[in-house]
């Protein structure tokens, strides 16, 4: 189905250390954002567990689920209850050894249609993704859902362009960026810079692509790293149209007015205008 306005929720919150008590609260966040006229509704990567990657740690391997999982069950009845769309952000168990950081897109019918597997892994301190997660295998896509098609990268894929051009051209109208960034104590004086730059290059992959953009984000400290919330949803023209808080959750509501993407595009046409010729290149690691 495809809507000329949507209403998506952003589902910012805090997590503890159990991890079945995350995800009820998470369906029942679901549930007040459906209230609020949410129709997709977006949670935070990595929403059913504190974020473990800040040591290397075996034991954590045992927090993954299948993509049938208990959480992914909790979360589809509670799509199709409510009749909304949910990104579900899963520590998935591909099979022994092998997982991966992974978004389930479960349809307003309760149905999954699909799962994006998180391309970009970092290995920077606290953030030690590397030990856990093997790099997707998907590629870059969309999703048809009852109230339109959405794309979904997730936190370390938000820094790079091609990603969500690519995402964008598989004709995704809402880019959704489920995310765990924050700083270390130690980096507290350049918290604010850092917050700037992760929500300027966003919106500038909103303005590239003529699309909204939505990055949900967790908030709270967790061991040395404190998450800065401040999810937020951009208009293909980069302007920032809701932004949740800092250090408080938040079921953030936007209305995304998809009329918006054909007039930027029309008097922006950076699509029309790529020298898809010579980017050949762009599949280099480096040119020498």
């Amino acid at each position: 189905m495809n809507l000329d306005k949507v209403k998506i929720g952003l589902v910012q919150m805090t997590c503890g250390a159990d991890k079945a008590a995350n995800v009820r609260k998470a369906a029942d966040k679901i549930r007040q954002a459906a209230k609020r006229g949410a129709q997709i509704i977006c949670l935070q990567e990595l929403f059913a567990t504190l974020y473990f990657c800040q040591s290397e740690t075996h034991a954590y391997f045992d927090l993954a689920e299948s993509l049938t999982g208990p959480s992914i069950e909790v979360l589809s009845a509670a799509a199709r209850e409510n009749s909304v769309v949910v990104i579900a952000p899963v520590f998935e168990k591909r099979a022994e050894g092998v997982y991966h950081n992974s978004a389930v897109v479960i349809d307003a019918d309760g149905r999954s249609l699909g799962t994006y597997r998180k391309m970009h892994i970092p290995d920077d301190p606290n953030f030690y993704e590397k030990f856990y997660f093997t790099p997707g295998d998907l590629g870059f896509k969309s999703f048809d859902t009852r109230y339109g098609r959405i794309g979904v990268l997730i936190c370390w894929d938000q820094w790079f362009p091609e990603g969500a051009r690519l995402t964008a051209l598989s004709g995704a109208r809402i880019l959704f960026y489920p995310t765990a960034i924050g700083y270390h104590v130690s980096d507290a004086p350049a918290a604010a810079d850092q917050h700037s730059a992760w929500q300027t290059i966003q919106r500038a992959h909103a303005v590239a692509n003529g699309v909204f953009v939505a990055a949900v984000n967790r908030t709270g400290a967790e061991g040395e790293l404190t998450f800065w919330g401040k999810s937020f949803v951009s208009d293909p023209f980069g302007k920032v149209i809701a932004e949740a808080p800092q250090s408080q959750e938040d079921i953030l509501i936007a209305e995304c007015d998809l009329a918006r993407i054909e007039n930027t595009r029309r008097h922006w046409p950076f699509l029309r205008d790529r020298r898809i010729d010579a980017f050949g290149a762009l599949t280099s690691r480096w040119i020498d």
